[in-house]
């Protein structure tokens, strides 16, 4: 019967993923690329300015909200986690090391759709009266189609996202620390979800002021230690370098040579393997990111639309890089393992601990990947579920939150227990659902966004 339910979704998967997904995406970046005249290139600087020129692990307490580093940290907390690590595997060894390529292609335009985002999420938050703050595109659409049409865009969405993150998407990131602990430390992936599950509830149960503290410190650290241990690695294998890099370029326009097949079909999976795993890294265009920028305390609208772009710029062009670089430079170049195509006993879930094996050896390697992976997809966990418990309040109120996170805690130690196929077929299936309904207010409300930019 799973076997059945995985081949429907994949098939489903198969034409949201190469063709709505692929034009949609690509679509909406070059869009707003255009229509903010490169926003992404004229203001990261800015960005940049705003995010590290005050850096701080300690935002403090708000009334109300987040600060704007606590938004952007939630935010990275939801973008950085199995995507950088196994998704990007899963793109390489599907697609070739030419999907990366194409994962930077859509990270680019991406961060104009992303700043968006942040900027729709700030221009049309409400607050209550008692200073909570409620935020996210089930709120831009219904700004940008008044009426029957437009509840029903942002009622799918608000099922959607609940379904992709609340429930699946947090499935798929115990599943890959389920998985990544149990080869690395032998432990059995039931008992890591179920101490999962248990930090996570009490998270959960301190609401958004424990997330924000608790992302703020987590996410920089996390992001640090994984850097410093891919860098080591690289710098020990500093002479593969100009391969990897040349492999990148070169395989994204002829992967046939490496994955095999004809061009045509090669070059399509290559580019849907980039824009999907790239969709599941960056968020950008998802519509699940907004909801952290939407409760950012800023001056304008456009502040945290610049500091949103900085947030995929280090999801994609930072850590998920630095995974691609890692992996390429020791299972492909040279004379590594997978040069000449696929090879038994390899899957997405085991080349980053492979890869890193080569420095630290097998045992070291596999526990750093697992340790670092806790780390991301936790953090994401956390951030999806504050993301899908917004929606649930949207549809159902506050006396449904309870209820939500009870489910949510099973389903994340059910998990750890599944298949990682099914998994992660059900995630990529909702979280293409997702961006339909987000790109079509994206498109419509361009005029607003356009207004919030601060002119040079």
């Amino acid at each position: 019967m799973l076997d059945q339910l995985l081949a429907m979704v994949q098939m489903v998967n198969q034409y949201l993923s190469d063709y709505i997904l692929t034009f949609l995406l690509i679509g909406v970046g070059i869009f707003y690329t255009i229509k903010t005249r490169f926003v992404q290139v004229r203001y990261f600087g800015e960005g940049m300015r705003k995010v590290f020129g005050n850096f701080s692990l300690n935002g403090g307490a708000h009334e109300a909200g987040m600060s704007s580093f606590q938004a952007l940290a939630t935010a990275i907390a939801a973008q950085v986690g199995t995507g950088n690590v196994i998704g990007a595997c899963g793109a390489i060894l599907t697609g070739g090391p030419g999907a990366i390529f194409w994962m930077w292609i859509i990270a680019f335009f991406g961060m104009s759709t992303i700043y968006a985002e942040a900027v729709l999420a700030q221009s049309t938050r409400t607050v209550d009266a008692d200073g909570t703050v409620h935020g996210g595109p089930v709120y831009y659409i219904r700004k940008a189609f008044p009426g029957s049409f437009g509840r029903f865009l942002a009622g799918f969405f608000a099922v959607a996202i609940i379904l992709a993150l609340g429930f699946m998407g947090c499935m798929v990131q115990s599943n890959s620390i389920g998985e990544t602990s149990a080869a690395a430390f032998g432990i059995p992936s039931w008992g890591v979800g179920l101490v999962i599950a248990a930090i996570a509830g009490f998270i959960f149960i301190g609401g958004i002021s424990r997330l924000a503290y608790i992302t703020e410190k987590l996410v920089p650290v996390m992001a640090c230690l994984y850097l410093a241990g891919g860098l080591a690695l690289l710098i020990m294998n500093f002479q593969n370098l100009p391969e990897t890099i040349k492999m990148i370029f070169t395989y994204a326009f002829y992967p046939d040579a490496i994955i095999g097949g004809s061009w045509g079909i090669a070059i399509k999976t290559a580019i849907s393997q980039g824009v999907k795993r790239g969709l599941f890294s960056n968020e950008a265009g998802m519509g699940s990111t907004p909801h952290a920028h939407a409760m950012a305390n800023v001056k304008c609208p456009h502040d945290q639309g610049v500091i949103a772009m900085v947030g995929v710029f280090i999801d994609t062009f930072v850590v998920l890089t630095m995974t691609a670089l890692v992996v390429i430079s020791t299972l492909y170049a040279g004379d590594g393992i997978l040069a000449h195509g696929a090879a038994e006993g390899v899957s997405k879930t085991n080349m980053a601990q492979l890869a890193f094996g080569h420095l630290f050896g097998s045992s070291l390697g596999g526990a750093f990947v697992a340790i670092a992976l806790l780390f991301f997809a936790f953090s994401t966990i956390l951030g999806w579920n504050l993301f899908a418990k917004i929606n649930v309040i949207y549809l159902f109120g506050k006396k449904a939150v309870p209820v939500f996170s009870g489910i949510a805690l099973i389903f994340i130690f059910l998990g750890a227990c599944l298949s990682n196929d099914l998994v992660w077929e059900l995630t990529d299936m909702f979280n293409n659902l997702m961006v339909i309904p987000n790109a079509l207010a994206l498109f419509a409300l361009s005029g607003l966004v356009v207004s919030n930019i601060k002119e040079k």
